[in-house]
């Protein structure tokens, strides 16, 4: 997809910017100092007298009405519709953009009134990859959480600029190409959460109403998981398995449990682990799990951290362990528990005030309710959940290859429109429309 940008025309004849970042720039544009083109807005004003607006990756965006205000005074810079607003310390994430409208923002953005140069082009050439990355150079600091880049440093970048005339055009064929990329993602993506949802689908049929479509059904007598299997049973918690609380020991792997992806099967990273970067080296803190078991987080069962064990290993004391009798296959009780309506079980059982302090502990869950099938029907359901999910996890993941290209592509795009690398005026219009097409289909 990005070698097809070698389809859309160049500009006949180019010249050095003197910068690496830009490179050869076309002949007829200025190459000038960000500073000549943008004057900095340093007026202090009250988050009272100007709504406050937050920066963000994805542009300027208002604050809720509700967000508290301070009695600070004059805390705060005023932005006037039409600035360009950049994070002083995004570092590459791009946090900037141009504000639609009056407002205020915190103290470390770095506030710019173009001068000459039209607004939409630099809302593309400010947020350009390169430009990020120089904004990102030229700045200082110790770790990139602690990067800062100053307006005395900024203003000296220098820029390629072409005539307003085709800074417009740049501008309007971006608008036009970006917008329909953007649409193929949207539609790629709801392709995506599509896929999710079947899966997702899939699973809870298979494991709270079998494989067999024509099998009998009874009501389980609770409303929240309705009709099973007449020979299935629904059980308490405590009829299947039993904690295990035996300590952890040198050389095995800490592992975490995660609401995305269940149990690790590898060693977690210090910056997973709940209590910091800090090495807890006293392993007997840890406990031992064995393939095979059940461990949840207890503070975050409620959102669904909770999976079987694969691995010999240890978990955080903030798990709990249990492990399954002959009549339950972890596996399958896996799937179950991360269904939707088994997580509002443990969320409901879940001890706190409020959500971020809720805690499931052993005796909360032993009384949970678990649908068992016969341990036969349990390994024909996991080995059916994993073949059919093996198939839909190929599917999303050639979608996200899909919308990875187009997002590449549009980065590239906008790159190569806004340092001139390919040229974009009316004139090559009737060709491109073509290519993009072909590209998004």
């Amino acid at each position: 997809m990005i070698e097809q940008l070698a389809a859309i025309p160049k500009y006949d004849t180019y010249k050095n910017s003197g910068v690496e970042w830009l490179g050869k720039i076309p002949a007829h544009w200025d190459a000038t100092r960000l500073g000549t083109r943008f004057k900095e807005r340093r007026q202090k004003v009250s988050d009272k007298e100007f709504h406050p607006l937050s920066v963000t990756k994805n542009g300027i965006l208002p604050q809720l009405e509700t967000a508290a205000k301070t009695n600070d005074g004059d805390n705060r810079k005023l932005v006037r519709k039409g600035d360009f607003v950049i994070n002083s310390r995004s570092d590459r994430k791009g946090s900037s953009g141009v504000s639609d409208r009056d407002g205020s923002v915190s103290l470390i953005n770095i506030v710019l009134e173009p001068k000459g140069i039209h607004t939409q082009y630099c809302h593309y050439l400010l947020k350009s990859y390169a430009f990020v990355e120089e904004f990102y150079r030229i700045g200082h600091g110790i770790v990139a959480d602690l990067w800062t880049t100053r307006y005395d440093e900024m203003k000296s970048v220098i820029m390629g600029v072409p005539p307003l005339s085709e800074q417009i055009a740049i501008a309007s064929f971006l608008d036009r190409k970006t917008a329909q990329i953007d649409q193929a993602v949207a539609i790629k993506e709801k392709q995506t959460d599509l896929l999710k949802e079947r899966k997702q689908i899939l699973i809870q049929n298979a494991v709270t109403r079998g494989l067999n479509p024509d099998t009998p059904m009874r009501d389980s007598g609770v409303e929240w998981i309705g009709e099973i299997p007449a020979h299935w049973d629904f059980l308490a918690n405590r009829a299947l398995l039993r904690e295990r609380i035996e300590a952890g020991e040198d050389g095995l792997p800490l592992l975490s449990v995660s609401i995305h992806t269940a149990v690790s099967s590898e060693e977690m990273s210090e910056d997973e682990n709940i209590r910091g970067r800090i090495k807890i080296e006293d392993k007997t803190k840890y406990n031992l799990v064995q393939p095979g078991d059940i461990a949840f987080n207890m503070m975050r069962a409620w959102q669904g951290a909770i999976g079987a064990v694969k691995v010999m290993g240890m978990v955080s004391p903030a798990y709990i362990v249990a492990t399954p009798n002959e009549r339950m296959m972890s596996s399958y009780f896996e799937y179950q528990y991360r269904c939707p309506q088994f997580i509002q079980q443990m969320d409901r059982n879940s001890k706190g005030i409020t959500d971020f302090r809720k805690r499931l502990y052993w005796g909360e869950f032993k009384q949970l309710l678990t649908v068992v099938p016969p341990i036969e029907e349990q390994t024909a359901i996991v080995a059916h959940i994993e073949t059919q999910s093996t198939k839909i996890d190929r599917a999303i993941a050639l979608q996200q290859q899909q919308i990875d290209k187009l997002k590449e592509y549009k980065a590239t795009l906008i790159n190569s429109a806004v340092t001139g690398k390919i040229r974009v005026p009316e004139l090559v219009e009737s060709s491109a429309p073509e290519l993009i097409d072909s590209m998004v289909a």
